[in-house]
């Protein structure tokens, strides 16, 4: 049967921590000076990449987790602690470090052979693939069953299927909500990844501690 809290759980995680509306000012800068074909190869490059990235580290996370001997505790005290300060620092109106890339406007794709070396980055890494999307990719999948595994790669999937799109109606979409609508908008996500990544801290020490589990 098919694990649809963990979808459920992952989606919303992988949404507040990508937070794909307010990447849009970053992508629009990328493909400013690129016609519609080369920006929309942009993007899907983008997202493919993203999505490979998270689909490795969900898929193999209990062979990475053997291979460096790290434990499951380990990971969400890390793991929680990296999402929490993400979503401190959208709270407090900063940008997501995982999409705090400067760019310069006038570095415009001359060239099909540069368009994947911007789709991978910044597009892919960091700013949909960043560190927190890792961490909690394979905090969600490291102790899941294939089922929830695929659960989690899948609302992963879904999240680049909606970042996809938004990034084709980029323009008019900052058009129609307003800076203002998008800094609320980004907040609201980052308190969203604050508990997120609180809750997962909390998993962490009461996993590392079993005689917590006694009281």
């Amino acid at each position: 049967m098919f694990a649809f809290d963990q979808f459920g759980i992952a989606f919303m995680a992988f949404f507040a921590i990508t937070n794909p509306i307010s990447s849009l000012p970053v992508y629009l800068s990328i493909t400013e000076q690129e016609d519609n074909d080369t920006a929309k190869l942009i993007a899907r490059k983008g997202v493919f990449v993203a999505f490979l990235i998270i689909a490795v580290f969900s898929l193999g996370g209990k062979i990475i987790f053997e291979t460096f001997g790290m434990t499951m505790p380990a990971l969400r005290l890390a793991g929680g602690f990296i999402v929490f300060m993400i979503g401190l620092q959208m709270l407090q109106g900063g940008q997501n470090s995982t999409v705090n890339h400067p760019i310069n406007p006038q570095n415009a794709v001359r060239n099909r052979e540069d368009i994947l070396g911007v789709a991978v980055s910044p597009l892919a890494m960091p700013m949909l693939a960043g560190p927190g999307t890792i961490a909690t990719s394979m905090n969600l999948s490291a102790d899941a069953n294939m089922t929830g595994v695929i659960a989690t790669v899948l609302a992963f999937g879904l999240l680049c299927l909606i970042t996809y799109i938004l990034f084709l109606y980029g323009k008019r979409l900052i058009q129609l909500l307003g800076r203002s609508a998008m800094r609320v908008l980004t907040r609201m996500m980052g308190l969203i990844l604050a508990v997120i990544g609180t809750q997962m801290f909390i998993n962490g020490i009461y996993d590392a501690f079993p005689m917590l589990k006694a009281i």
